[in-house]
């Protein structure tokens, strides 16, 4: 097969996959209506068109995003989220169109992952039409929790509606009334969805500070509308998301509309009662007054830009590399082509030129004459060789199905080894292309094997039951396979010396762990060590005990380092020149191993254990990568590359900060990849003796075909959730059909958010957890740095000026917790009116954030005044910060810390875990350990966002109290074990303790450790797993893992933990200062602890009289 015949093949399948059909109008999305004019959002941008269809009106073209168009009362202005100045913030604009104004300045939180939404989403205009609706993340730690605001369309602050935590919402007519829903997951794909966290809707009354529940339903009731004389709404409750009306008299809900084959999204009320609303990328319009409900057609003169090809310089999104047989050039995957690359001098070339196919895992032959590298191109992933002075393709492998990993050349250029998400591994040669499975491994896919020099054996690893490897070769001569490391302990990355007379590998085989300080117990830590095996009994020790007195010419020092030089005849290898290229390799044959007492003749390389991840063996070195301590959350410890001397065993640091490596076929040459790039540095020496050098990758350019990658895209992440999703039968949904129905809507995708929408509609329809899509290639413009000061503002109308109404405490101990405002030097206090923000005055119509506008790295200078006066004024310099919710979060665990030590004399402990990942840990190891004394203690993971550390933190809470202990001079007594809360607990939770944050309180309650109080947790347990980028660098997250119950039973995943104790948090008396769950968890463990008689600790027995001398 030429080249030409798979550029033709390309072409087929682009064109197959992007031209659309002849009704196609693009995706229309958000839309809102006022009387005669709806407006919506396509290709990112904002169009407007007539209820009676037509053409449409392009009315925003900026490089962001622009969504949630709503008109004003009067349809004279359009209030939208855009990204114009860099984030998500509120704008108005003219509804005909002109330039827009920002009405909000706070930094939005971003940009988020699809499933959260955005920051600073417009709801709508007030009834009066003088200020904007929005929901803003800024009050809240936690992207599952937000605010509805209110900000004047002629600007200044943003002010909080009663409900402290709010979803979508909409005013009544009068203002005077809101419904909304006080929870938020609107962007989430998961459909059918029946969890704690499904939304139901409520009326809060503004003035009277009253709150009535309105709908009830076990599945979404979302997107509510104030209607004449009723709530409009959308809700699934019947299977698909259809319109619903709740009568405000009667109190009785009527189902408006009956879609049964896709769900209706987004709808949005116009003043005279039309709702209109999304389905399948169509806008509809339905009367309230009439029951109509019709598809708007309009037309979509979009020119594509989004969509348009183009050249991208692809050095930013490079996948993985390889240097070259002799290091003067390298392969570079990047945008899912494969670069032919030099080190120093030649041109730079793409071989692939594929959007529509995702090639990756490019690797040359040893004699640099061919590359083979996986594509997609003809729809599933097969091996694909290219001889480079031809410019020819050839497929190597047929029928293939599922993931394909890593194909590795022998030595000998006649085969390649690569493996299968089926956990598979194969040899396929490269003439004749037979195929043989070499072996097949039970937990997945095998990712390290290595080709012994002359291509005779190849090594590989095989997972055991207890989750370790072991070291096996198999023999291309008679297709055996014999076992080379006790499968008890872990050994893996297997990889030959030059010469074939030894196997290294690591394994995990220093048993001396290492003890915490917080807490008396151990982990294994710096454990793995360096091994290699004698391939033959006649090889040498490579670190025999040396002799000062005997050196034989012939047989000169030790290793391979020596021994390359050796010659001599009998024993295969002597009497052969060393290879210097694949006909050489070719003539030698294969090498002797003797796999009797193979396992047996083992060597340790006498380098320090450490956490090392790749090993490889240049004929005088070891190369190995030292990943450092395994530490949570600590970015201070950077993997390296290090090198060990097989003759005067010399460890030295080669290179820091390595995120991967690949050594050249002839091993003189190491390709590194740091913060700085890709580098390219000699191995010679072993030690950093030459500056590395960058290697040029200013050439990578690719002709990006946006709407081929989409296709490419999409059916790339329908394989992924075909091949990885956790149970085979697709929980019963036709994965085919699907793929199907919603293949079609790519060709309209205009945007690559767009696309993402139309990836997360149909992971959606499998009715499960975890099914994310996110990220790509969206074009955003670079967000702003806004220097926060760890304060709230508020106006002093009559002044006209702004002053400091709070100033955030912190613990300016540890850096995340950094109060600005509190710092040595800075006189800041509750009350200053700000003057001037770095010499600019801050006045009543100006937006006090839009000043602190700027970098990061620069000190802010404030004017301050204990009155409106400039006179007297004090200059202050602040060093910012820029993200205020760990002060956010800080404030909530202090308070909620210091009202249960209030209400119980302080012998109740608090803490909130606010993830079961490493911030979780963090709070958790901090929080603790100092508590462990008190006489009881509240857990709480309301808005826990999940993780994966649950079972290190339930080991450390069931623990049982088995002996106490006593000093000679200390009256406290000891627990043993340690750290023992021998006190009752219990666990606080919510609708959005989710994921890990699930099965913590599931767990706490099937331990006995205490009873759970709150609401019904979110309930979505399958774990995920990413399999890598798509081809723009997009993440797709597929549910792998089942989360099950000692009986193996399916146990939380779409219903979430109930509560053993139920209490709601109602929102009035949260705005006013309660927290009822708390409460009624104070009052849950001060009860336990009263049914507890004495203390829970005995006190210091009399001494014990041990006189038994003889009288």
């Amino acid at each position: 097969m030429t080249r030409h015949v798979l550029a033709s093949l390309t072409a087929l399948a682009a064109t197959c996959a992007v031209l659309p059909s002849a009704a196609a109008q693009g995706l229309l999305r958000f839309p809102d209506v006022h009387k005669d004019r709806v407006v919506f959002t396509h290709g990112g941008d904002l169009w407007t068109a007539s209820v009676a269809g037509g053409v449409a009106r392009r009315i925003t073209a900026h490089p962001g995003i622009e969504l949630f168009g709503k008109f004003s009362p009067d349809g004279k202005s359009i209030a939208f989220t855009g990204q114009y100045d860099g984030d998500e913030q509120v704008y108005v604009m003219p509804a005909e169109g002109g330039p827009p104004r920002q009405l909000t300045f706070y930094p939005a939180r971003g940009p988020l992952p699809a499933r959260w939404g955005f920051d600073h989403q417009v709801y709508d205009f007030t009834p009066d039409g003088t200020q904007v609706l929005f929901r803003g993340l800024r009050e809240h730690w936690t992207l599952g929790e937000g605010r509805l605001y209110t900000v004047p369309v002629k600007g200044g602050m943003p002010v909080a509606l009663a409900p402290p935590v709010a979803g979508a919402g909409a005013l009544s007519p009068d203002g005077k009334r809101l419904v909304y829903s006080p929870l938020f997951r609107d962007f989430r794909t998961w459909k059918r969805y029946q969890g704690g966290w499904a939304q139901e809707l409520y009326i809060y009354d503004l003035d009277k500070a009253a709150v009535q529940q309105i709908t009830d339903s076990p599945r979404a009731d979302r997107d509510p509308m104030w209607g004449k004389d009723a709530i409009y709404f959308a809700s699934d409750r019947d299977g698909r998301m259809n319109l619903y009306r709740y009568d405000l008299t009667s109190k009785a809900t009527t189902q408006l509309t009956h879609h049964t084959q896709a769900d209706l999204r987004w709808p949005s009320m116009g003043p005279d009662g039309a709702i209109v609303y999304e389905l399948e990328g169509r806008l509809h319009l339905f009367q309230t007054a009439t029951g109509e409900d019709r598809t708007l057609e309009i037309t979509i003169p979009d020119d594509g830009l989004a969509s348009r090809p183009r050249d991208v310089d692809v050095s930013g999104a490079i996948e993985g590399f390889e240097l070259g047989p002799n290091g003067k050039r390298a392969l570079v995957v990047a945008r899912g082509d494969v670069f032919d690359v030099p080190t120093e001098h030649g041109l730079t070339r793409n071989l692939t030129h594929s959007s529509n196919a995702h090639e990756r895992d490019a690797t040359w032959s040893p004699d640099g004459k061919s590359v083979v590298f996986i594509s997609d191109v003809l729809g599933e992933e097969e091996l694909w060789l290219y001889e480079r002075a031809a410019g020819t393709f050839r497929q190597l492998t047929f029928k293939s199905q599922g993931r394909l990993y890593g194909p590795r050349w022998s030595p000998d250029a006649r085969r390649l080894a690569y493996s299968d998400k089926a956990g598979r591994l194969f040899v396929v040669e490269v003439e004749g292309r037979k195929k043989t499975e070499v072996s097949k491994d039970p937990y997945g896919y095998v990712d390290g094997f290595a080709w012994s020099p002359r291509g005779g054996h190849l090594a590989f690893t095989r997972s055991s039951p207890n989750g370790g490897q072991s070291v096996h070769v198999y023999s291309v001569e008679d297709g055996k396979t014999h076992a080379v490391t006790d499968p008890t302990f872990n050994a893996y990355a297997p990889t030959w010396d030059t010469k074939g007379d030894y196997l290294f590998y690591l394994s995990d085989r220093d048993f001396r762990p290492q003890l915490g300080s917080f807490d008396f117990n151990f982990v294994g830590n710096l454990e793995t060590g360096v091994f290699g095996v004698a391939l033959r009994r006649d090889v040498k020790d490579l670190f025999a005990p040396k002799d000062d007195e005997v050196v034989a010419k012939a047989d000169e020092g030790k290793g391979p380092a020596k021994d390359a030089k050796a010659k001599g005849k009998g024993d295969g290898k002597g009497d052969e020149k060393e290879a210097t290229g694949v006909e050489a390799i070719r003539k030698q044959g294969f090498e002797k191993i003797e796999f009797e007492g193979l396992g047996s003749r083992v060597t340790r390389v006498p380098m320090p254990t450490s956490n090392y991840g790749g090993l490889d063996v240049t004929p005088t070195h070891v190369v190995a990568l030292d990943r450092g301590p395994p530490f949570l959350g600590r970015d201070d410890i950077e993997p390296k590359l290090v090198t060990f001397a097989l003759e005067d065993e010399k460890l030295e640091t080669l290179v820091s900060g390595v995120q991967g490596y690949s050594l050249s076929g002839d091993r003189q040459s190491v390709l590194v990849r740091t913060k700085a790039g890709l580098q390219v540095l000699s191995v010679k020496k072993g030690g950093p003796s030459d500056k590395p050098k960058p290697l040029p990758t200013k050439g990578l350019t690719a002709r990006v075909d946006p709407k081929a990658e989409w296709m490419e895209i999409f059916d790339e992440v329908w394989r992924r959730y075909r091949d990885y999703f956790y149970v085979e039968n697709m929980h019963g949904h036709d994965w085919a059909a699907i793929r199907e129905r919603y293949r079609p809507l790519v060709a309209q995708v205009a945007h690559r958010e767009e696309l993402n929408d139309v990836l997360g509609q149909m992971v959606a329809e499998l009715e499960v957890s975890h099914a994310y899509v996110a990220g790509g290639d969206l074009g955003l413009p670079p967000r702003p740095g806004v220097a926060l000061l760890g304060a709230r503002f508020e106006l002093d109308a009559r002044a006209g000026r702004y002053r400091i109404r709070e100033i955030m405490q912190g613990q300016n101990e540890e850096p995340l917790y950094r109060a600005p405002l509190t710092e040595v030097g800075v006189d800041a206090r509750v009350g200053d009116y700000i003057l001037e923000i770095n010499g600019e005055a801050l006045l009543a119509e100006d937006n006090p954030y839009r000043l602190l506008r700027g970098s990061l790295a620069e000190p802010v200078e404030l004017l301050l005044n204990a009155t409106p006066d400039p006179k007297g004024a004090r200059r202050v310099m602040v060093k910012p910060i820029a993200s205020e919710q760990p002060l956010v979060y800080l404030a909530m665990i202090t308070r909620n810390m210091a009202r249960v030590s209030a209400a119980t004399d302080g012998k109740v402990g608090y803490l909130h875990i606010p993830d079961m990942g490493e911030n979780g840990l963090r709070e958790f190891v901090k929080w603790f350990f100092p508590q462990v004394r008190k006489e009881g203690l509240i857990i709480d993971v309301r808005a826990n966002g999940g993780g994966f550390v649950s079972q290190l933190i339930i080991e450390r809470l069931r623990r049982k109290l088995i002996h106490t202990s006593f000093g000679r001079d200390v009256n406290e007594t000891w627990t043993y074990p340690q750290n023992v809360m021998v006190g009752p607990m219990v666990c606080l939770i919510d609708e959005t303790s989710a994921s890990d944050g699930d099965i913590f309180p599931d767990s706490f309650r099937a331990a006995g450790i205490g009873p759970l109080i709150g609401k019904r947790t979110w309930g979505g347990v399958i774990g995920i797993n990413g399999h890598g980028p798509v081809i723009d660098g997009g993440d797709v997250f597929v549910p792998q893992y089942s989360t099950n119950g000692p009986d193996g039973a399916y146990i939380i995943e779409g219903y979430g933990v109930a509560p053993d104790i139920e209490v709601e948090n109602d929102p009035v008396k949260v705005a006013a200062g309660g927290d009822p769950q708390l409460e009624r968890a104070i009052q849950e463990v001060v009860s336990r602890r009263a049914r507890i008689k004495g203390p829970l600790l005995p006190k210091r027995p009399a001494d014990p009289v041990k006189n038994n001398t003889p009288k």
